[in-house]
């Protein structure tokens, strides 16, 4: 499972002229599943992405997490995290989890994030989305289950 995760100071997705979720100051976090993840990734996760430390504290260093500062997330299927680029010029999905996996661990980790204090806003997920967003940083960060230590 990998999670892009923006600071941002505001995001939003619109599906169809429509704002299916709207955040201010918190995560914009994209999520791509892969088919071997499972209930362990997501814990991972959402316990490594609510207490990141990547919010700036009175001192003005990154010591503050989502928690910390009562953030909000935003929360955006992506199966395209998994693409694989190394051949030809059309990137493949196959790494990506089939739809209906996808979907029942994406809603799993929203839930995960919720039960840990943080209020959700999410996409609709398989939708074709606009996505819009201030980077406040800009701060990007990339979280892969499979690279965590064991």
């Amino acid at each position: 499972m990998r999670v892009v995760i923006q600071r941002v100071s505001s995001a939003r997705v619109d599906v169809d002229g429509e704002i299916t979720g709207k955040i201010n100051r918190g995560f914009l976090i994209l999520l791509g599943v892969s088919p071997e993840d499972n209930e362990d990734d997501i814990a991972y996760l959402a316990e490594k992405t609510v207490n990141l430390r990547i919010f700036e504290d009175d001192a003005g260093k990154m010591n503050l997490s989502l928690l910390d500062i009562a953030g909000e997330a935003l929360v955006v299927s992506q199966f395209t995290l998994y693409a694989d680029t190394r051949k030809g010029r059309r990137p493949g999905f196959s790494g990506a989890a089939a739809p209906d996996l996808a979907q029942q661990l994406y809603e799993k980790f929203c839930e995960e994030l919720r039960v840990r204090g943080i209020t959700v806003a999410t996409g609709r997920f398989g939708a074709m989305m606009d996505v819009s967003l201030t980077n406040h940083g800009p701060v990007t960060i990339i979280i892969d289950s499979e690279q965590r230590l064991k």
